[in-house]
Parts: C-alpha cells; sequence; structure tokens
C-alpha cells in the first residue's frame, strides 16, 4: 500500500518581521521569535500546531498593539 504524505507546512510569513514587545508575537504571521527561528528545523507536526494559534494570535495582536 502506498504511504500518503502531506506537503510540508509553508511559513505563514508575509515579509512584515517587527515582534510587538507587549506580546512578543510578530505583526505579520503572529509567530514569536523562538518559532521563527526554528521553523525550518520544526516537524510538520509542531508547525500545524503552530499554525493553528495563529488566527487567535492575530486577533490578539489587533486589539493590543498600538496601530500604526
Amino acid at each position: 500500500m502506498p504511504s500518503i504524505t502531506m506537503p510540508p507546512i509553508v511559513t505563514p510569513c508575509i515579509k512584515v518581521c517587527v515582534l510587538e514587545p507587549q506580546t512578543g508575537l510578530c505583526r505579520g504571521c503572529g509567530r514569536n521569535g523562538d518559532e521563527i527561528a526554528r521553523w525550518g528545523a520544526m516537524p510538520d507536526a509542531e508547525r500545524r500546531r503552530i499554525m493553528a494559534l495563529l488566527p487567535e494570535r492575530m486577533t490578539r495582536l489587533q486589539t493590543t498593539a498600538p496601530a500604526r
């Protein structure tokens, strides 16, 4: 039986790399500095877990970060 492989998780980076001091999260993608640094070496399962957190993080960033 052939194995089914999923494509690798692509980066959520949109080239807006600004870590907000209040949250420690990137304004562009919602990841923290450690997640950004380790992204290329992370297993896909960890990337999927982080990707699932990003919508809530981005909402939080919109409500806690000062307007630019």
